[in-house]
Parts: structure tokens; sequence; C-alpha cells
């Protein structure tokens, strides 16, 4: 029997890549969507292509009642659940923390923070009766060091890493592993806002001399959910070129 994973926010960047690295790997995948829909029936149909069992699930992760419905209609259509990927994420523009709004400020934190919570309490429950199960959080290099005018960014994937190390430990007597990537400067949506000379500065400022690429870090989400990554739990791995030493 084929090993199954839902994947939030999985229809576009580190999440598409991982519904790609993972389906390439025999993987069932549920990838969960917000609004791009079309995007996500189409990388369903690139995932099927390939042999496996794979479905789009609209969900809102920063609301709690969304994220449960998501993963109950995730093991209903795939069975239960061996791998959970939180990777639903969005980003203010760059800014002062005196210039963030009470909404911005709630918006970046339901999805980024509430979101993982909420999703991660919904499928706990099945993979603990199971007694196995792979959790991985994606936070980002910010979250471990934190960023000038990304003061609600920087708290809210902290929090993902403090939500990371603190489940392993709770969880580790279940046989369940909690780990975390934490990426650098991606080549994804989220960063093409950015003027591609600051994305080139960004790029050289690692000691890599470049930005990385979805697949990069998707490559490290498929291995922590993997039985090759079986002593693995309450860590954090920096896919960031070296920018966090």
């Amino acid at each position: 029997m084929s090993n199954s994973v839902l994947i939030t926010g999985g229809s576009r960047g580190i999440g598409a890549a991982a519904a790609r690295v993972f389906a390439r790997e025999g993987w069932d995948v549920a990838v969960n969507y917000n609004a791009s829909g079309e995007a996500a029936r189409g990388l369903v149909r690139e995932l099927t292509a390939l042999g496996v069992r794979a479905v789009p699930i609209q969900a809102d992760v920063s609301r709690s009642e969304e994220a449960e419905g998501l993963v109950r209609e995730a093991e209903a259509a795939l069975g239960p659940l061996d791998a959970l990927v939180c990777s639903a994420g969005i980003a203010l523009p760059q800014q002062l923390l005196t210039d963030t709004t009470d909404s911005q400020w709630r918006r970046l934190m339901g999805t980024d923070l509430d979101g993982v919570f909420y999703t991660v309490r919904a499928a706990v429950p099945g993979m603990v009766r199971r007694k196995r199960g792979a959790i991985v959080t994606v936070s980002s290099m910010w979250g471990v060091t934190g960023g000038s005018c990304e003061v609600p960014y920087s708290a809210a994937k902290a929090g993902v890493i403090g939500l990371t190390r603190a489940l392993a430990k709770e969880l580790g007597p279940s046989q369940i592993r909690v780990n975390c990537v934490a990426p650098g400067v991606i080549d994804t949506d989220m960063n093409r806002h950015l003027p591609p000379d600051i994305l080139a500065q960004l790029g050289e400022e690692a000691p890599l001399c470049r930005v990385g690429q979805g697949p990069e870090v998707a490559e490290v989400i498929q291995f922590l959910a993997s039985e090759r990554a079986s002593f693995l739990t309450g860590q954090v791995v920096c896919v960031d070129g070296g920018m966090v030493i």
C-alpha cells in the first residue's frame, strides 16, 4: 500500500515542488490550496500521470474548522496520513513594525502560525492511534535569525520552530517524528515581487552565491518525511545556501 501525504499550500512554490517529489517517490498526495484552484488541479493531473493517487482540496488553514475538514477529506480520499507537510504561508511587504496594521498582523499569523497549529492538531490523533507518522513544518531563515522590516513574518516563523521542537518531544513516545525546514531566499512566487537586482543581491549574500530553487527545499522535506530520516526528530534544517551559520 502506498504512503500518503497531505501538503498545505501545495498548489504553488515549495509546496508544489514537494508534491512532485513525493509523487516521484510513489506517495499518494493531497494538494491543499486556498485560492489557486486552477494551479492545484493542474498539478494533480501532473501527479496522477506519474501513477499515484492525487486530489486537490480547498481549505483556508487559518480557519480552524476548515483545517479540520481538510484533514478529514484527505483521509477519506487517500486513507490514513503517513505524513503532513505544513507549507502554507504568506508574507507582507517589507515594512517597519510601526507601519504594520492589526489586520496585517492577524492575517499573517493566521496563515503562517495558526494554520500550522490547526492542521497539525487535526492530523495528530490519527497518527497517535497508529503510532506512526511524520510532520514537516516550513519555517524560514528569518524564523532563526529575525529580519529587519520582517518582524511579523519572523515572529510567525520563529513560532513554527518552537511548535516543531515542543511537538517532537510530545509525540516522540508515539513514534511520530516532527521536523522543520527553514529555507533561505528561494525563487518562488513569494519572492518574485522583488526586483531582479535585489533578488540577485540577496543570492550573492549566501556563501553559495545564488538563490535557492523550490525543488532543493522539496528534496529535504521529502527526506524528513521518509523512513530514511527514521531517527531524526525535533530538528530545524536550514536550506539557505549557508546564509545562516
